[in-house]
């Protein structure tokens, strides 16, 4: 061979080829990792839950939950605001609040979750793309944890975002907003614990279910039809039966389980679960079901996709 070609000669009547040298270099550049490629799937995956890069079609679903909710939170703090303003502070009791958004909103969240987050996993798995993922330095923990902080990331934005909407309306509503906020402002840290129960809980039950099926619309029909379905079977039977047998029955009212974690964080029954017989166990069996429900879904989704790392 000599220079960038080199030729082969026909030899007893087989044609003759040419060799060309196009340039290929060995890479000699710094080499971040395996962060670096956890890094990418994770805003990846933040970039589909939001459709951010893609078409128009993709952003309507994700911006118009957002949009519904942060609708909901700034017309929450109109009515509170003209009922103080006209009312004053004696007419606040009763009023909608902080904690009621979350129990009023929660079906929402849901929702979401089972539309939005099969986004993340159905189109890898069902494109074989799963395949290009997880070679070194990725294996499949690494995606799969990647992707859930990436959904839950944005779980907790739809989340936080309406509840701060609300509490600048309150307050901007309110005819005394420096002593509101100086009154309520144990409320911020609440909003931050109890969205990120409400955000941890959807993620992981929405993932699970699309991390068993290729189908984006399978796992949002079931997960959507699992949500409707336990609240009205669940309220009444636990009514029919009543006692301790009642109280357990309510807790597989799965739009229920952050809802009451909710309450036990800003300290009040709200309306959704104020009727529910599972609100009369103690916090520790409430919030010890509530974990159940997130890190046993949770550890099924990580050995699912453990199993198919190379």
């Amino acid at each position: 061979m000599s220079g960038s070609t080199s030729e082969t000669r026909a030899v007893s009547g087989h044609a003759e080829g040419r060799v060309f040298d196009i340039g290929y270099e060995r890479y000699d550049g710094p080499r971040e990792g395996r962060h670096r490629a956890r890094m990418a799937v994770f805003k990846d995956g933040v970039r589909i839950a939001l459709g951010l890069g893609r078409g128009p079609r993709a952003k309507v679903l994700p911006w118009g939950f957002i949009a519904l909710l942060v609708g909901i939170g700034f017309i929450m703090a109109l009515v509170v605001g003209a009922v103080l303003r006209l009312g004053g502070p004696d007419a606040a009791a009763g009023l909608p609040n902080h904690s009621d958004f979350y129990g009023i909103s929660s079906i929402f969240f849901f929702v979401f979750a089972a539309v939005v987050a099969p986004e993340l996993l159905c189109p890898d798995r069902r494109d074989g793309v799963i395949n290009l993922y997880l070679v070194r330095p990725l294996n499949g923990s690494d995606y799969i944890v990647a992707r859930w902080l990436a959904f839950l990331s944005v779980s907790l934005c739809v989340a936080w975002l309406p509840q701060f909407v609300l509490m600048i309306g309150l307050v901007m509503g309110n005819p005394d907003p420096a002593g509101y906020l100086q009154t309520h402002w144990l409320d911020i840290p609440r909003i931050l614990t109890a969205g990120a129960a409400i955000a941890a809980y959807t993620t992981t039950l929405a993932m699970l279910v699309a991390g068993f099926t290729n189908r984006r619309a399978y796992a949002a029909v079931f997960l959507v039809g699992l949500f409707v379905i336990t609240t009205p079977f669940t309220t009444a039977l636990a009514s029919e039966i009543g006692g301790a047998a009642g109280q357990w029955i309510s807790m597989f009212n799965l739009t229920n389980i952050p809802v009451h974690v909710n309450d036990l964080i800003f300290g009040e029954v709200s309306g959704v679960t104020s009727g529910a017989p599972a609100r009369e166990f103690p916090a520790w069996v409430l919030v010890g079901w509530y974990f159940a429900w997130v890190v046993v879904p949770g550890l099924v989704l990580w050995t699912r996709y453990r199993r198919l790392t190379p």
